[in-house]
């Protein structure tokens, strides 16, 4: 969640050349659109077809395709439900039915926004030799159900604040360390995570110092 370089030399004094644009003159490229696919797209169709025509509705010939086809609608009821209880936890309207796969590749992102976020700050501090250096990472993370996953729930979030161990907390997001000083720094005591899912805004705060 890289900045651009937007520097800009001037060409030198008295140079009058123009560069020259590398498109065809008066052509330019068009824009085009990636078109969202909806995961879930069989599962809603075989689900119409079975309320169309509850008595003659197709069905596979084999057990591997009746089990795709269960699977199929299994995993868009699992998304269903995450939407209905982000609804009623935040009391918004749910978010779009997303696959596991995309929850957890969201969540992953997350996470390693979440690890870096926090190392960046762990510099060096007095504080630090008393382990007692504070840190404070401010986040968006709109969706409850990715949020959740980033800390191993199956669902949305039902807290507003947790405490987790280091144990636990680098379980989740992975291995939080730095250096300064010819010191290694890592995370000390109770992490303290917030999470608002009315607006998606989260801060995970704790202390880190010297040592292992």
């Amino acid at each position: 969640m890289s900045d651009r370089d937007l520097s800009y030399s001037p060409p030198p004094a008295g140079s009058s050349k123009k560069r020259k644009s590398t498109g065809t003159s008066g052509t330019r490229a068009k824009r085009t659109k990636t078109q969202i696919l909806d995961p879930f797209a069989g599962a809603k169709q075989a689900i119409q077809h079975a309320l169309a025509s509850p008595s003659s509705f197709a069905v596979p010939n084999d057990e591997d395709g009746t089990r795709s086809l269960v699977l199929m609608i299994a995993q868009y009821a699992k998304s269903l439900e995450g939407s209905v209880a982000v609804a009623g936890t935040s009391g918004q309207p749910g978010p779009p039915p997303k696959t596991q796969e995309q929850i957890k590749s969201e969540a992953e992102r997350v996470a390693l926004t979440i690890s870096r976020g926090i190392k960046k700050q762990m510099t060096w501090r007095p504080t630090c030799k008393e382990n007692r250096a504070t840190y404070a990472f401010d986040g968006v993370c709109p969706d409850p159900r990715v949020f959740g996953a980033v800390l191993g729930l199956d669902g949305p979030p039902s807290f507003k604040m947790r405490k987790y161990s280091v144990d636990e907390f680098e379980g989740m997001v992975g291995r939080i360390s730095s250096s300064a000083r010819y010191s290694y720094l890592s995370l000390k005591g109770d992490i303290n995570v917030r999470y608002n899912d009315g607006t998606g805004e989260f801060k995970i705060s704790g202390k880190y110092g010297v040592g292992y």
